[in-house]
């Protein structure tokens, strides 16, 4: 039994009214109701629970007429989100093992991320102990919604598989043509994968995970079908143009010209999976055959192509030095907001860690092995004051933040190595860190120590130490930077800080 009849019967009947409503043009006309459901009474409580077990029922057999396909064409940004939410918690309840089932919340958890009730909200982006969030806004949203049902498992070993989405929409984003993207089987790939993880599919983190890959790999899946489409009915207009009718040979059949005039790219775009794929495939084989054999006479390739396409990834390395200068205050204060919210999360897990293990802080890409010093610096309460100690305290808190932040995106940039547009973001963080790192290093220079304060030597010898590992964080960033391609350098996410 549910925790809330009353609740839960309010969300099947959300979900019925949307399925009917869906149904209509089929059934030329209002779909029948069974006796008991024309009306629902959330008042008694005994006829609660009497009309959920005849909604499940009834949703049973709707759930059998409306396919993946209808939802995805009755999603549009017009879309009261109250409907896809109300969908998404009866999928995520009752976990249908069923591909339709699973396809459906697909699309309806896509359709929220891609449609969020504040525009820009899922971008927004908060920070973890090295700058990169723990849990994504939209994430939380899901959480939020399916709160009120009891969620499926989420073995920690699946955790880690989620990783497998950031890789695949690299893989997408390599894509020149449909065809090439249809050969490498990535569709069937990842569909393989969502029906491995089970019952796990329905919980936030995975759903959280799959949201943000299907609206991009969607994307890019639009924009190489339209392209290929539009290719081929350039070439079709072509031959009709000659007087001819006949485009093609495929598998055998001739493809005629009027094929190609009555393909509706939009329609096909919404159509179900199996016969999407099916006629997908037709068209990019059609695409390659018809570069390869054109019914007209067309342009040689150049010959160049291939090298131009190697060049491309030919990276060649940055001149850091001219760089540095072109960062700009903006880039300055969006990597100060970064720090600022990296030195008060050091500072948390410090105040409340064991003694013991205090000083090493577990980053994504490393640990970040604090100092004593440091340590004491970070679990401080006198940063606010207006003493030499409290000055001496803020630069160890800066520089550690620093070198935390640096060591980050070195490792994002070894992680993006194959992947331009996404090292060039990471490059172009590091430059504007190493020019902060100018800026921290000229300040710590100039804290002076009065000679008769006790202890001058230990915290001269703290604030060096934290500048020598800043300084030599900088070597590898500078290193990283100006390495060209398959060039070894530093290690720069190595256990140690």
């Amino acid at each position: 039994m549910v925790e809330d009849p009353k609740w839960e019967l309010a969300i099947l009947a959300t979900v019925q009214g949307f399925y009917e409503k869906l149904l209509q043009p089929y059934a030329k006309g209002e779909v029948p109701v069974p006796a008991g459901l024309e009306s629902i009474s959330l008042q008694d409580e005994d006829e609660v629970l009497r009309t959920l077990i005849l909604m499940h029922r009834w949703l049973c057999l709707l759930e059998l007429a409306v396919t993946p396909a209808m939802l995805r064409r009755a999603f549009t940004a017009d879309t009261d989100p109250e409907i896809a939410e109300a969908l998404l918690r009866y999928y995520t309840r009752n976990r249908n093992s069923s591909d339709q089932h699973r396809d459906k919340t697909d699309l309806v958890v896509t359709f929220l991320y891609r449609y969020p009730r504040v525009p820009g909200q899922w971008e927004r982006r908060g920070y973890g102990l090295d700058g990169a969030l723990p849990l994504s806004p939209f994430e939380i949203a899901l959480m939020e919604i399916l709160t009120d049902a009891e969620g499926p498992p989420l073995p920690e070993r699946q955790v880690h598989l989620l990783r497998q989405f950031d890789r695949w929409h690299q893989e997408a984003q390599r894509f020149q043509d449909l065809n090439a993207m249809l050969q490498s089987q990535i569709i069937p790939r990842v569909r393989a994968f969502k029906r491995s993880l089970g019952a796990s599919f329905y919980h936030p983190a995975v759903l959280a995970a799959i949201a943000p890959y299907n609206a991009a790999f969607g994307n890019i899946f639009d924009r190489l079908f339209l392209k290929a489409t539009a290719q081929i009915k350039k070439l079709a207009d072509e031959v009709k143009e000659l007087g001819g009718s006949i485009l093609g040979t495929l598998d055998g059949v001739d493809v005629t010209v009027e094929e190609i005039d009555e393909l509706q790219e939009s329609e096909l775009l919404r159509a179900d999976y199996a016969i999407a794929h099916e006629r997908f495939q037709r068209i990019s084989k059609l695409r390659k055959s018809l570069e390869q054999r054109p019914p007209t006479r067309r342009l040689p390739r150049s010959a160049s192509g291939n090298g131009a396409s190697k060049a491309r990834t030919l990276r060649p390395g940055l001149d850091v030095a001219a760089l540095r200068s072109t960062v700009t205050p903006k880039q300055i204060s969006t990597e100060e907001v970064k720090l600022r919210r990296v030195e008060e999360s050091i500072r948390v897990f410090v105040r409340v860690a064991d003694p013991k293990f205090r000083h090493v802080v577990p980053m994504r890409f490393f640990n970040l092995i604090l100092t004593p010093a440091e340590a004491d610096a970070f679990s401080a309460d006198y940063l606010e004051e207006k003493s030499v100690r409290a000055e001496v305290a803020r630069a160890q808190l800066r520089m550690v933040a620093l070198v935390a932040r640096m060591k980050t995106e070195l490792g994002e940039l070894k992680r993006t190595a194959l992947t331009p547009s996404l090292w060039k973001l990471h490059a172009n963080a590091l430059l504007s860190l190493l020019a902060i790192e100018d800026q921290v290093t000229d300040t710590a220079a100039r804290i002076t120590v009065p000679g008769d304060i006790l202890g001058i030597e230990v915290e001269e010898e703290a604030l060096q130490a934290s500048l020598q590992k800043l300084k030599a964080c900088a070597v590898l960033a500078v290193e990283a930077l100006s390495a060209k391609p398959g060039r070894k350098v530093a290690a720069a996410s190595s256990g140690q800080s």
